[in-house]
């Protein structure tokens, strides 16, 4: 598995130095990374350089700079990681209404485990839900969600060679299936198999 270590990070000094350059590069790089399932649901993908930017601004923001400190953070980000067979994304349940909200969570209640993609003409990949922590309870979904998607050879073949791409989800109150991803979003993501 890719991981990042301590000898991978800036120092608060240098990121805050850099940290607008980086966080435009990084704003950027999420474009190509986000899909929008719907009107309320998106899947943002996870990179080394998108996680190597959420621990440095964590470091920043909490203000650690001890050994033990920054091995924490590395350990709570490392999996969300792509390991070079599998894509990894953050998923987000966005309802503007706070009302709103807490009722479309319950209606919404065990959704993380009927998000697909679907590369080519291979068999639609659905997901593998929040390994770290459970988020869902018996009641209502959460509005954040980790997400691991599985590839084979062929599909990871059909990812590289910029097959069309779709992302749906299964759920009875929430049943929608992209339009074709664009290529941009296609070829960011078939680096993550590299």
């Amino acid at each position: 598995m890719t991981k990042l270590n301590k000898t991978d990070l800036l120092s608060l000094e240098e990121y805050s130095e850099r940290r607008e350059e980086l966080r435009a590069e990084v704003i950027q790089l999420k474009k190509d990374r986000l899909i929008q399932i719907g009107e309320n649901i998106s899947l943002l993908f996870e990179s080394i350089e998108t996680i190597k930017y959420q621990i440095q601004e964590m470091l920043r923001i909490e203000k650690i700079f001890d050994s033990e400190g920054i091995e924490e953070e590395l350990g709570a980000y490392n999996p969300l990681i792509p390991d070079g067979a599998n894509l990894k994304a953050t998923m987000l349940i966005e309802y503007p209404d706070k009302e709103v909200r807490a009722e479309k969570l319950k209606d919404l209640h065990l959704v993380e485990n009927k998000v697909w993609l679907q590369i080519g003409e291979n068999e639609r990949v659905y997901a593998v839900a929040d390994e770290d922590l459970e988020r869902s309870n018996e009641e209502k979904t959460s509005a954040v969600h980790f997400l691991r998607f599985e590839f084979d050879k062929n599909m990871i073949a059909d990812f590289k060679s910029a097959k069309m791409l779709y992302a749906g989800i299964d759920h009875p109150k929430y049943n929608i299936k992209t339009k074709e991803i664009p290529l941009t979003t296609v070829k960011s993501l078939a680096a993550d198999f590299n």
